[in-house]
């Protein structure tokens, strides 16, 4: 047997050629999205605590720009590749085109852990970052984001280092802020909220009833616990979720909003009372209707697959599902909701968000949330038609979908004969 591909700039790069082939788009597309137009790495030298210099390595991808300036998260991460940072940067080019967002797609990432460092050290990292690609981003140019382990207080600072640089305030460099700085009402719900959103339409389509549905989430972070509450809102059951020290796991089901209290408390969902310890492979593995990875990439593999037993997959990640996995859960007939749909509640909002700092209007919690649901529910639904008058997988019509739009831009811009 082939060994499996994990590779996600690879994965990647096989979902581009899979849609411009279903498409019969000309091969000048395909060689123009398969990698992306740029990619800076930068060393970023802190001044530590105890007087050490340590240098950090940063990494800023900017895939496609023909829809928009390019716009993506910024994650601080261990193990964090450049390969890794194209693909995620790729993805978000295809997460926006799908939602009708007038973006490309940008990603970038630091190695560290940010566990180890203090508040201090985090600050100089981040301004060393946003000093370093200073000349690639900016409103008009590349709009960053939160993205794992980080969060708006360091899009605070870097903010607030940009405007330094540039001798006037420029609050629209970064989404994800603090409200008091140009933040949106309901960016921190919105990839759990989008998500969820999702999940209702597919429900509603396959003729699921949401308030009696069974529900796992791998990975309990923001978009996990957000989704995890959501659901449980509307009636259905959360039985197992997990986070990077352990996961639990009750058929009766659970108050995921106890056990967010009870993970603020001790650290970790581990150990909530009235539950049983479940590893990672064996909870993606339970009998249940509705199953949300929201970690990290290829949590879903061949391996696993083969066991999956959710009627229907939400990926509030980006790339959970490897190439040789997403073909297993076809052929077994698990409904996917891919990555560049059901996570993009978020860059949706960090849109609305960029639109009032350039307005400098801001809305409620309530009109966002309306908002980011008619976006949700118009993008599924394209990607459904296309997904049904096609007869290919969400994944492929998602992918469609996205291209087409972004294959159009370049046309019209010239940039195809």
């Amino acid at each position: 047997m082939a060994q499996e591909t994990l590779n996600p700039f690879l994965i990647a790069q096989e979902q581009i050629r899979g849609a411009v082939t279903e498409l019969g788009l000309p091969d000048a597309v395909y060689e123009i999205l398969k990698q992306p137009l740029r990619v800076l790495e930068v060393s970023i030298p802190v001044v530590m605590d105890d007087g050490r210099v340590r240098v950090f390595t940063g990494f800023r991808s900017q895939h496609n720009d023909a829809l928009g300036p390019t716009k993506g998260g910024l994650r601080f991460f261990t193990e964090v590749s450049a390969d890794e940072v194209k693909a995620l940067s790729m993805w978000m080019t295809f997460k926006c085109a799908v939602l009708g967002l007038p973006y490309g797609g940008g990603k970038g990432a630091i190695i560290c852990n940010p566990k180890e460092l203090s508040t201090r050290e985090l600050e100089r990292l981040s301004r060393g970052y946003i000093r370093n690609v200073s000349q690639i981003v900016g409103p008009e140019k590349d709009i960053p984001a939160p993205d794992v382990y980080t969060n708006p207080q360091i899009m605070a600072w870097m903010v607030d280092e940009f405007s330094r640089m540039r001798e006037r305030n420029s609050f629209g460099l970064m989404t994800g802020k603090p409200l008091i700085l140009g933040g949106s009402a309901g960016r921190s719900e919105a990839t759990g909220r989008g998500c969820v959103v999702t999940v209702q339409e597919a429900c509603r389509r396959l003729g699921i009833d949401v308030t009696q549905a069974r529900v796992v989430v791998e990975g309990y972070g923001n978009a996990g616990s957000v989704a995890a509450r959501l659901m449980h809102e509307l009636g259905a059951k959360i039985i197992a979720v997990n986070d990077s020290s352990g996961g639990i796991y009750s058929p009766d089901g659970f108050d995921p909003n106890a056990v967010l209290a009870h993970k603020v408390k001790t650290g970790s969902v581990a150990g909530f009372p009235g539950t049983q310890p479940i590893g990672n492979e064996d909870l993606l593995q339970l009998e249940c209707e509705v199953l949300i990875p929201a970690a990290l990439e290829n949590q879903i593999t061949a391996k696993v697959a083969g066991g999956v037993r959710a009627a229907i997959i939400g990926e509030a990640a980006n790339g959970p599902t490897t190439l040789e996995a997403d073909a297993i859960l076809h052929k077994r007939g698990v409904f996917v909701i891919p990555d560049i749909l059901a996570s993009a509640g978020g860059v949706t909002v960090s849109y609305f968000e960029w639109v009032q700092n350039t307005m400098n209007y801001y809305w409620s919690e309530e009109e966002v949330n309306e908002k980011l649901g008619v976006m949700m529910r118009r993008s599924f639904a394209a990607v459904y038609d296309m997904h049904k008058t096609r007869n290919v997988t969400m994944r492929r019509a998602a992918f469609m979908v996205a291209v087409s739009r972004v294959a159009e831009a370049m046309k019209v811009r010239g940039w195809l004969d």
